[in-house]
């Protein structure tokens, strides 16, 4: 692409495309290759455990993919090793590959949760010991090891965590330790990294530069096109770290600066993104998708206002406690409060919200079809639709139709 100039529908078609929405769903079984196709494009998932519907970093695949089961991907993860666990943008399922890039971070670590490298400092021995457990036991959750002495077994704040997973995740963080499996209830089995990972990456070191500019050509790639913000927050960069080596990925014909219509900032468009003549696609987004994960570029492309209201009292939500936008064509057309009821095996619509561009009749029909599939994916044998809005009863409507 030789143009300067983009205009909004083109930003937004590329920015689409760059995010695997370019291409119709597999029509057969989803396999391990799409799973890895569908990572490596996005360069990372980002993993939360909020289980009101299915976990986030699930249904990211599914958006793109469709119905797959769930076991392939843990498989790719944590079966064949060739992504791991990593701070990228917050915890994320990255390729192992990705691992050194990150070097640099983990030597900076900031350990969670907030005041706890006093206890890292003031019980050493502890410490130590929890790494010879693991060096000598294997792969060991926080609850496969012993407390420590005295009564320091929780945490005085709200994280709920025990000091046991603490200290787990602390060389975690650091890089010490890896996320070799998950156990049932998502637990981390925590391993040594050199072996969970390969020599080639455990080994591999990277100059902290050339590791910036790698992530950032990763973020670029799986944007399309993005302003200094949009790059940075991809991998949870500071934009004071991210301009120059942006600058030097302009200067090497790796990144171009380009003008979005409507857009106040400069743009940089990756030199292989494609603009598509148009977007067929209808797709429920995990809050967590990389497409709007950040709000500010949600409101740029899309004119969207993205919200996560889990941790919002139920009185002050204005859309919904888990709420998933719904993606028609290339347009951001309405968002649905989504439960899965796994007693009744049921998955509820709690609230349904219309864009105020979209058409209702339209959005409904095909929301609704998406809705039968995403219920059938999760094991679920209805969907039902509360509220008395008019666009709840419309889709309600076309629910049972």
């Amino acid at each position: 692409m030789s143009r300067d100039n983009l205009s909004q529908d083109e930003a937004r078609r590329l920015a689409l495309a760059a995010q695997g929405f370019d291409r119709p769903r597999p029509g057969g079984p989803i396999h391990t290759t799409h799973l890895r196709r569908i990572i490596r494009q996005l360069g990372l998932l980002q993993l939360d455990f909020v289980n009101v519907l299915v976990p986030a970093h699930y249904q990211v695949p599914f958006s793109r993919l469709g119905p797959y089961m769930r076991s392939r991907l843990d498989e790719v993860v944590y079966k064949r090793r060739e992504f791991t666990e990593q701070w990228a943008h917050e915890a994320s399922i990255v390729p192992v590959e990705t691992w050194p890039l990150l070097r640099h971070r983990m030597a900076a670590h900031r350990v969670r949760p907030y005041g706890f490298e006093k206890f890292l400092e003031q019980n050493p021995e502890y410490v130590q010991r929890v790494l010879d457990e693991v060096r000598a036991r294997g792969p060991l959750t926080a609850d496969e090891l012993p407390p420590p002495d005295g009564d320091a077994y929780h945490l005085p704040s709200d994280w709920h965590w025990s000091v046991r997973r603490a200290v787990l995740e602390a060389h975690f963080g650091r890089g010490v330790l890896a996320v070799a499996d998950r156990r049932p209830g998502f637990a981390r089995a925590y391993d040594l990294a050199e072996r969970v990972l390969s020599a080639e990456h455990h080994g591999r070191q990277v100059e902290r530069d050339e590791s910036q500019r790698e992530l950032l050509r990763q973020a670029g790639r799986a944007l399309g096109v993005g302003t200094l913000g949009d790059l940075a927050d991809y991998f949870r960069m500071p934009a004071r770290e991210a301009r120059p080596r942006v600058v030097e990925l302009v200067e090497a014909g790796e990144l171009r600066l380009v003008r979005v219509e409507g857009w106040r900032e400069p743009a940089y468009l990756h030199p292989e993104a494609k603009v598509p003549r148009c977007i067929e696609v209808a797709a429920l987004l995990s809050p967590f998708d990389p497409l709007i994960w950040f709000r500010r570029r949600a409101k740029r492309l899309f004119d969207f206002e993205h919200r996560f209201e889990i941790f919002v009292p139920a009185e002050k939500r204005k859309w919904g406690c888990y709420v998933l936008p719904f993606l028609m064509g290339d347009r951001l057309v309405a968002r649905v409060d989504l439960k899965a009821d796994r007693s009744e095996r049921r998955l509820r619509v709690l609230a349904a919200h219309l864009e105020p561009h979209a058409e209702a009749g339209s959005v409904a029909e095909t929301l609704a079809a998406e809705l039968r599939g995403m219920a059938g994916w999760l094991g679920m044998e209805s969907v039902a639709v509360k509220g008395q809005r008019a666009f709840a009863r419309t889709l309600a409507a076309a629910v049972r139709a």
